[in-house]
Formats: C-alpha cells, structure tokens, sequence
C-alpha cells in the first residue's frame, strides 16, 4: 500500500510532465490528445483523479464517478491508455512497475464506462413487445443495425450482424456505430447517415466495417430512417458482404 501512495503522490507531482509525454506520443502518432472540454477529456480527467485516489487506498477505492460523462467508451479508453503510456515513459526505470499498477484500474475504468452507456440506452432499446419486425429480420442473412441518428450509438442488431463482428450483441448495443467502421471510412459513413437526418430518402452505399479482430469487411449498406417516436430518428441498415 505504501508503495501506491508514492506513486499516488508521484502522478500528482508529475502531471505536466506527464501532459508533455502525451502530446509528444500523439505529435509522434500524427494525432492530438483529447481537445479541452470534450467527453474524451473529462473522461481522462476524471481518470487521473479516480487513479490517484485508488492507489492512495490500495486499490479500494470504490467505482470511477461516471455521472454526466458521455464519452465513447473505446475513444475514452484510447485516451486513458495513452495517458498511461505517457505516465509509464515518464517513469522510466520504473515504468514497468506503475504499468502493473495502473493496468487494472484502466480496465476498472473501461468497464465502467461500457456498465453506464449501456444504462443510458437500456430505456431506449426496443421493447419485446415491439420486435415482430425485428424478429423477421433476426432469420435474414444480411447483417442488421438499428442505429440512433442523434448520437450515433447502435440499438439493436441481428444475430447476422453479430457474427459478422464477432461481437456479442450486448457489446454492440450502447456502442457506438462508427467503432466498428475502419477509421479511413468513417467520414463517408457519418455523412451518408446525415443524409437521413436531413432526408426521409434510402441510402445505398459502400462501407468497410471492422471486426472484433480487426478484419476489414467491405460491405454493400443500405439504410432507411425510421422514426419511432415524433423525436427520435433511427437508423435502419442492411449489409451484405461484397
């Protein structure tokens, strides 16, 4: 316990340093760290406190405070890995033994965030009572996602869909959609989704998804709004495998 309270005190202590390794581990990716004020920021801060508070107590600390953070939980957890990484450059010798430490409160983190996403849309997910369409679409081969416009979150899919991401369909719902697009592809993907916020016109169009194993799957999508309620608007896609 000792020993998480050094460290404890140690993050605190070095949290420029730290910041510096993280901008220089995304100038070196070509990327940029979370931008102040996004979901992905207060995410990460919220991490750093949490962290420092848990190893102070051994590890006893209870759940991360989540209230009113609605980051994507895989965009979350990159950020809160890189700070990692960063923490664990800056230790240097040391590093491997703070990577032991902080490695599990990364995935009590990730779980976290994944538990209270999920929560927000297990109100939203279509009812039993509501899945006459949706059972017809479970027997079809092509794979099926029901995905919110607002957000972009999936919130529904069909076993078809399932295999074909080797995701559980409880990871999928609550996630979100562009996860699972291959990150060169995701501009055309947002945009043909904001085609139906704008219009009630099916969309057909290419796309290449992603895989739990990170397999790009070149699909042909064709996507329809629905609109269940008179202020939600989903979006109804089928894919067939090129």
């Amino acid at each position: 316990m000792q020993r998480g309270i050094e460290w404890a005190g140690w993050l605190v202590s070095r949290r420029a340093a730290v910041d510096r390794a993280l901008a220089l581990r995304a100038l070196e990716r070509g990327d940029a760290p979370p931008a102040p004020g996004s979901p992905e920021s207060e995410a990460l801060r919220r991490f750093r406190s949490w962290a420092a508070a848990a190893l102070r107590r051994g590890g006893g600390e209870a759940g991360p405070p989540l209230d009113g953070v609605r980051a994507d939980p895989a965009r979350a957890l990159r950020a809160v890995q890189e700070w990692c990484g960063a923490a664990v450059d800056v230790a240097g010798p040391h590093g491997a033994e703070l990577r032991g430490l902080l490695a599990p409160l990364a995935a009590r983190f990730e779980a976290a965030l994944t538990g209270a996403r999920l929560a927000r849309h297990a109100a939203r997910a279509p009812r039993p009572a509501r899945r006459a369409v949706v059972g017809a679409i479970d027997r079809i081969a092509d794979a099926f996602l029901a995905v919110d416009l607002a957000d972009g979150v999936v919130v529904d899919a069909n076993p078809a869909a399932t295999a074909l991401l080797r995701t559980p369909r409880e990871a999928l719902l609550g996630a979100a959609a562009e996860r699972f697009v291959q990150p060169d592809a995701r501009a055309l993907w947002s945009d043909e989704l904001a085609e139906l916020v704008e219009s009630d016109e099916p969309r057909r169009f290419r796309a290449v998804w992603v895989d739990a194993l990170a397999h790009p799957i070149a699909v042909e999508a064709h996507a329809t709004r629905h609109q269940p309620t008179r202020d939600r608007l989903l979006a109804l896609i089928l894919a067939r495998v090129l």
